[in-house]
């Protein structure tokens, strides 16, 4: 995994203080981690395939909103700040029945109260599966 030098104690505090979740159950794996961009896989096998053998456009969602929101905890204060999705939209552009996909965030905006991110999920060969775009409320940590 990569993970750029000014974000490894967030990083680290995230992985080591994650409760189980549903990433490990739809086997998504981190592979980047930076401020400017988050990149993950996840498995099209049975665990996100819909009834008809494609990949669930809920399971890409589920990556979608996974990049993001850890893009967002990278981009604010951790101590004092969460980030939270506030909203969430996807076009499903091809389906996809094995293999892996891969999901990319990059920040359009980082603001002091909302962040406006933009995932693609792509095929091994960087064919587009969905492209989705996710809005985080930066909130006071409780």
């Amino acid at each position: 995994m990569e993970i750029h030098d000014d974000v490894r104690d967030a990083v680290n505090d995230l992985f080591e203080n994650a409760t189980p979740n549903i990433s490990e159950t739809l086997g998504i794996e981190f592979t980047k981690l930076s401020r400017d961009e988050v990149v993950a896989t996840m498995p099209v096998d049975g665990r996100t395939h819909q009834p008809f053998g494609i990949l669930h456009g809920g399971a890409s969602v589920v990556l979608a909103e996974t990049v993001c929101s850890v893009g967002g905890y990278l981009n604010v204060d951790r101590h004092t700040q969460a980030a939270v999705g506030l909203e969430i939209n996807a076009n499903h552009v091809r389906p996809v029945r094995s293999g892996i996909v891969i999901g990319t965030a990059k920040p359009i905006h980082r603001g002091a109260s909302t962040q406006l991110w933009e995932i693609r999920i792509t095929t091994e060969t960087g064919k587009l599966v969905c492209i989705s775009r996710c809005t985080l409320a930066v909130i006071k940590r409780k």
